[in-house]
């Protein structure tokens, strides 16, 4: 299992996606990638809570990569960028009644409190942060990453 902790305002994690995507399509018979928030911007927290509630109607992946895609239009403001993330939402072509009630749920920011209460906890420093079936990855760059992820999905159990 692949975890990766992320903050969806950071440019390093929108770098590191495009690697992600190509690992879950190259190994995803073979490695689960689970996502974690690790919120350290303005607008992380709620940008992490508009994924949430598109993954609430299967959307999860595009509400992602459309975050990561207008990241430099909403990212590093002070200000509230919820009515971006809403209008992210209608343009994903959700049910919007449903991702409101999604994303106002406590359960979700309590999901968001969880991740980010687990990263301190694990002493996470910045983002993205990987673990790799538990054990922490400190890949210097996107090849690295891509090549101890294969190493482990190609050894045997």
């Amino acid at each position: 299992m692949l975890v990766e902790f992320l903050d969806p305002e950071c440019e390093a994690c929108r770098a590191a996606s495009p690697a992600v995507d190509h690992l879950v399509e190259q190994f995803g018979d073979r490695v689960e990638v689970v996502v974690r928030y690790f919120p350290l911007h303005a607008n992380s927290n709620e940008a992490a809570r508009a994924a949430e509630a598109a993954g609430d109607q299967g959307r999860f992946g595009d509400m992602l990569a459309m975050l990561f895609d207008t990241q430099a239009e909403w990212g590093e403001t002070q200000t509230s960028q919820r009515e971006a993330f809403f209008a992210m939402a209608r343009d994903l072509g959700l049910d919007m009644d449903r991702f409101t009630q999604a994303y106002d749920e406590p359960a979700t920011q309590a999901r968001v409190d969880a991740d980010l209460a687990d990263a301190r906890a694990l002493g996470l420093s910045g983002t993205p942060s990987f673990f790799l079936d538990g054990q922490p990855l400190r890949p210097s760059n996107v090849a690295d990453l891509m090549q101890e992820v294969s190493d482990a999905a190609d050894s045997p159990e």
